[in-house]
């Protein structure tokens, strides 16, 4: 069976987006629309994956020209995920928590969030989360373990954007990436896709680890418990803002692959 023409583009199309919003290549063309966003959106654990094997072997390589420096590879790998996302998800993130922060309504904190500068809620939020990622990164790299927790954790901080595309979650404005997207993933989709992520990660454990069980249960975790922490923010957005936001997408992103990278830290020491 062949797949009829007017098919395929929208795939492509899907992909295309999902690169263009989630890292910095250049890959322009093709539909914005919302059958094109959800698509995109289905795509983003698969762009995550890839950045995570990205930053595994800059890892490598780097512990490799610096035996001694977990410290320093584990902050030029951070370094580099920003790079290679654009500080996107990071400026979302400090927009978010400024919105969070301030007093008002719904109204308010729209307002608070569209501003360009960044208030000190955001830029504590940052620096926070960088440092954790810094530290449960080193670890990780400590024990041999850093692979695996890039992959699970830029895997998973990407399924948590699907997650806040479902038909229960609205978009809290008009316009923008949220009303573009709100509404366009499947929950059973992207169930599936999590149960996929969580046994994937767990025969990745298993594959590389040297307790298997162990490994196979904290990989698990650090795709199950993550995305409870995401849907508890994504409740309180929708509860605060009215919806979600491209900005809140981004705080989804950061915070959900900076809470898998803790929990494959777990165990390290």
């Amino acid at each position: 069976m062949t797949s009829s023409p007017s098919t395929e583009p929208r795939r492509g199309d899907g992909l295309r987006l999902a690169l263009t919003t989630f890292t910095v290549l250049p890959v322009g063309g093709g539909s914005t629309d919302r059958r094109t966003a959800g698509s995109a959106m289905l795509w983003a654990p698969v762009v995550g994956a890839a950045l995570g094997g990205v930053l595994a072997v800059a890892c490598r390589l780097l512990r490799h020209s610096f035996p001694s420096g977990v410290l320093l590879a584990a902050v030029l790998a951070v370094l580099l995920s920003a790079l290679l996302t654009r500080g996107l998800h990071l400026d979302g993130l400090a927009d978010t928590v400024d919105g969070l922060g301030c007093y008002g309504g719904p109204e308010r904190a729209l307002a608070v969030m569209r501003a360009p500068d960044v208030g000190p809620f955001g830029v504590a939020a940052i620096v926070l989360v960088l440092l954790v990622e810094v530290a449960a990164l080193g670890e990780s790299l400590s024990v041999g373990r850093a692979t695996t927790a890039l992959l699970v954790a830029f895997t998973t901080g990407r399924l948590a954007v699907p997650w806040a595309c479902t038909p229960r979650t609205p978009a809290a404005r008009p316009d923008g990436l949220g009303a573009l997207v709100a509404g366009t993933t499947s929950a059973r989709t992207v169930a599936a896709l999590t149960l996929g992520t969580a046994c994937l990660a767990g025969i990745l454990a298993i594959a590389t680890g040297h307790h298997q069980g162990e490994d196979a249960t904290r990989a698990v975790a650090a795709v199950v418990v993550p995305l409870a922490l995401a849907h508890g923010l994504r409740a309180h957005a929708v509860h605060r803002f009215g919806g979600v936001t491209g900005d809140v997408l981004g705080a989804l992103v950061e915070l959900t692959t900076a809470s898998s990278l803790l929990v494959m830290a777990v165990g390290a020491g």
